[in-house]
């Protein structure tokens, strides 16, 4: 199946529009929603990208590389479950198990199907990468005690690098790029320069809020000119349906708006919850940013809003913050629930 952008779907559900936002005040709590099954998409000669619907915590996004002979996998997945699906996919394409395992960064929805592929693979990532996956342990475990992601074995980058590395898949060139702190201390960018195919880890979510809180967002905006100067034709984001190189002006103009609510209320001393709320209002009111308010996990903007509140403090890029207090700031703009794992 061939989509209008020119790239195939292959089994489980089409690539869909994504999922409409809250009706009504855009801080209602949502009901959690069920997940379609996955499906994976061939984006050029040798690489897919394994997309699981609609993008929403938990649900990220994979992909490979192979020529037939080698194969190189770009992350995993959030439950040993999910981990299984990806695998028998990867399988089903006909290409052989990967030898490597390449991880955008440390999340656990990125990470905990690790060990499924070791010690057949290796995994990669940045030094950063490795040094937060080994810090957070069980994280998703630690979110959500509910959830069974199974019996997660932590597995971080056994092979790390700092700026650039360059790997093959065969004779298919894979160069992986730090963009500096933006999603994460220790976000990879893979580039496929003679494909023209970028995976993007999380630094872009398409039809979704962006997550910075344990990143920058000024590194962020960075990170999207880095994407931006590669000039992929087909991007693969962290989140979300495959898209063109379009999505970094959406993804941009989220995290200017962010700025302007952050400088704005910082400047009058309200906190960051003040200020979403507030933001939110005026979007419920038809006021400004309805689009931004109408995004899946619009609750993050609070978490952004700490970033941004930090950084306006002078506090280094990716210095951590109080993840506890800005949990419960994003729990109380989700109407005062806990925040739904979908996996």
């Amino acid at each position: 199946m061939t989509s209008a952008s020119g790239v195939e779907a292959d089994g489980g559900a089409p690539p869909s529009p994504e999922r409409p936002g809250p009706q009504g005040s855009p801080h209602e709590a949502q009901e959690p929603h069920e997940a379609q099954e996955p499906y994976t998409v061939r984006v050029a000669d040798g690489v897919h990208a394994y997309v699981q619907p609609d993008g929403g915590w938990c649900l990220n996004n994979a992909g490979w590389i192979s020529d037939g002979g080698t194969t190189l996998l770009v992350d995993t997945a959030a439950t040993l479950r999910r981990a299984a699906a990806l695998r028998d996919a990867l399988l089903a394409s006909g290409a052989p198990a990967p030898s490597t395992v390449v991880n955008t960064h440390h999340h656990g929805d990125h990470t905990y199907g690790n060990a499924l592929f070791t010690p057949g693979a290796s995994v990669v990532g940045h030094e950063a990468c490795r040094r937060e996956t080994l810090a957070a342990g069980r994280q998703l475990h630690a979110i959500w005690p509910d959830v069974d992601f199974g019996d997660v074995e932590v597995t971080a980058p056994s092979r790390t690098f700092r700026d650039e590395l360059t790997l093959y898949a065969g004779e298919i060139e894979v160069r992986l790029l730090h963009p500096g702190v933006a999603h994460t201390t220790g976000d990879t960018v893979v580039w496929l320069p003679e494909q023209s195919v970028v995976f993007t880890g999380d630094i872009v979510f398409h039809g979704g809020t962006p997550f910075v809180p344990m990143g920058s967002l000024s590194g962020s905006l960075r990170a999207l000119e880095t994407l931006r100067g590669l000039g992929a034709r087909t991007v693969v984001p962290g989140h979300g349906p495959v898209a063109g190189p379009e999505v970094y002006d959406t993804v941009e103009r989220y995290l200017r708006y962010v700025d302007g609510v952050a400088r704005s209320a910082h400047a009058d001393g309200r906190t960051p919850l003040q200020a979403a709320r507030e933001a939110e209002q005026r979007a419920a009111d038809r006021q400004e940013s309805a689009e931004f308010a109408a995004l899946p996990e619009s609750e993050r903007l609070v978490a952004n809003l700490h970033r941004a509140y930090a950084e306006l403090d002078g506090r280094p890029q990716g210095d951590p913050l109080d993840i506890l207090a800005v949990w419960r700031d994003m729990e109380q703009m989700n109407g005062g629930r806990p925040v739904a794992c979908h996996a």
